[in-house]
């Protein structure tokens, strides 16, 4: 049975004991306030050993890598209005729009671990990825020189592309151990021609191989200390369907002019496609952008083929917040595109070269509702 408790007041008024002042009650006085208990002195002890703990665990370094949309580079100008790609010795004609390259921003590493706060702020984003730190190992120590050699790939791309020959010289520096090329050549031997084509530019011994097929014959002239030596001996498949010695070669290409990318604190080979597209740009009197607001990403080979690259929609993202307006992406990278492109931002897929290219040239026109699109 439930009993409710009431006291009666000298006036009359009924009132209830266990309501709740609407003031605090003030000891009586002369009467010493308690002192606090075993159990507020462990709650005290334990908020404070709780509030340390999070500050530590905040502060601690984790083994993982952080990836962010990254900083974005106009190729015809930064924010000094200095030009980042620089040509010298040969005539060039003033650009007219954006052509930008876009970065992913890594945070992390052995030397430079996030902290517990970073990689949980970065884990509420939408616009990061958390990666094992493991899983760029692999890219330790050669992040710069994919940066140098993508520069030297485009270069060569871009100038084959405008019909300008880059003479080079190309040594064998080794030999795989299936190639049918073993017992013939030497490390250092320099190629000097293929099927009796010269070898003059990279394109003379690319193209000696385009009517081949895996297990024809060919015949090679290489120069060597003593002389020049020459055999003949079965291709390989190079695992693709295409004809190849199975060497591996360095080539030495001697340009025509000078030309340079200044970009510091940037690495990694996905940059090509946009260096041989701006390096296009300015050798051309064409007005190809129009105005247009164009960024991208992409590997480049000496043909000319743009390949896939990693972190494709943090670029795109990148390119969205630096107020890039259309997307170049490698074709074969659309897989990850899909379902990823940011608002305001219309992607374009191209595999070449020359389809970049041509992608250019449409969108400076207002015609580029027919191009190939990831989406």
């Amino acid at each position: 049975m439930a009993t409710a408790a009431f006291a009666i007041s000298d006036d009359g008024t009924v009132t209830d004991p266990f309501r709740v002042p609407d003031q605090p009650i003030a000891p009586p006085s002369g009467v010493e306030p308690l002192p606090p208990g075993p159990r507020s002195i462990v709650l005290s002890l334990s908020a404070m050993v709780t509030a340390m703990l999070v500050a530590i665990l905040t502060l601690l370094p984790l083994p993982y890598v952080i990836d962010k949309p990254g900083p974005t580079f106009d190729m015809f100008s930064d924010t000094s209005g200095t030009t980042l790609l620089h040509i010298d010795g040969v005539e060039t004609y003033p650009p007219s729009g954006e052509l930008r390259l876009t970065t992913v921003a890594v945070q992390g590493g052995p030397d430079a671990r996030p902290s517990f706060g970073a990689v949980l702020r970065a884990w509420l984003s939408p616009t990061a990825t958390i990666l094992p730190e493991l899983s760029y190992s692999s890219e330790d120590g050669s992040i710069q020189q994919q940066w140098v050699t993508s520069q030297e790939m485009a270069m060569v791309a871009a100038l084959t592309h405008q019909k300008i020959d880059v003479p080079v010289v190309v040594t064998i520096v080794g030999i795989e151990a299936d190639s049918n090329a073993l017992g013939f050549f030497e490390e250092g031997d320099v190629i000097v021609s293929v099927n009796g084509i010269e070898v003059e530019v990279y394109e003379d011994l690319d193209g000696a191989f385009d009517d081949l097929t895996p297990g024809d014959p060919v015949t090679v002239v290489v120069s060597r200390i003593g002389g020049e030596e020459t055999a003949t001996f079965d291709t390989v498949d190079n695992g693709n369907g295409r004809a190849v010695m199975g060497i591996w070669v360095d080539p030495e290409f001697f340009f025509p002019f000078d030309m340079s990318i200044g970009i510091d604190n940037v690495g990694g080979p996905s940059g090509g496609a946009m260096f041989a597209l701006g390096i296009i740009d300015l050798l051309t009197p064409e007005n190809e952008l129009q105005g247009e607001k164009v960024a991208g990403t992409g590997t480049i080979d000496l043909r000319g083929d743009i390949g896939p690259i990693g972190g494709i929609w943090l670029k795109m993202e990148g390119a969205a917040q630096a107020g890039s307006e259309w997307f170049l992406a490698p074709a074969s990278n659309c897989p990850s595109v899909r379902g990823n492109i940011p608002d305001g931002l219309t992607v374009v897929a191209v595999s070449t070269l020359d389809e970049a290219y041509d992608a250019l040239v449409a969108i400076g026109e207002g015609n580029a509702s027919s191009l190939p699109s990831c989406a």
